[in-house]
């Protein structure tokens, strides 16, 4: 019996590169446990700060909950929703939806200056400004005169 690398010893390479590629392991990196989508993330440093965008259209500022824990950055949101629709006294729909997620992000330690941390929610993006500690901010090189 012979194996299938010794038939076509080129193709089983080039099949499990391409089925490994993240297209097709998409569900597994946007998608949480329960099946719900996981919002994408940004997240840009600076010499100044670290800059966190979070792509989640249709929710409003009150449906996250930011929290700093140390170095661990925590983005959390619960969204309920309840649609009633009757048609007459005989026929009634009730549709509800019930939306949460939870990413969790590990900061540099003793970088983070916690009373400059800025949050705001526009045009369906959660941007977070998490400024650095004067001490940690990267300096500009400095000259250094030959005497």
């Amino acid at each position: 019996m012979r194996k299938k690398d010794e038939l076509f010893p080129s193709f089983p390479s080039f099949f499990d590169d391409f089925l490994g590629r993240d297209l097709f392991n998409w569900n597994q990196s946007h998608f949480s446990s329960t099946g719900t989508t996981v919002p994408a993330v940004n997240i840009r440093e600076t010499a100044d700060a670290f800059e966190v965008e979070m792509a989640s259209p249709g929710m409003r500022k009150e449906d996250f909950h930011i929290q700093l824990d140390e170095n661990t950055l925590k983005i959390s949101s619960q969204k309920q929703s309840v649609t009633e629709d009757k048609k007459d006294e005989h026929y009634s729909r009730r549709e509800f939806s019930y939306q949460s997620f939870e990413r969790t992000f590990v900061l540099p330690k003793d970088v983070v200056n916690e009373e400059g941390i800025q949050a705001r929610y526009e045009n369906g993006l959660l941007h977070l400004t998490i400024p650095k500690r004067e001490e940690v901010k990267q300096k500009a090189p400095r000259l250094i005169s030959i005497q």
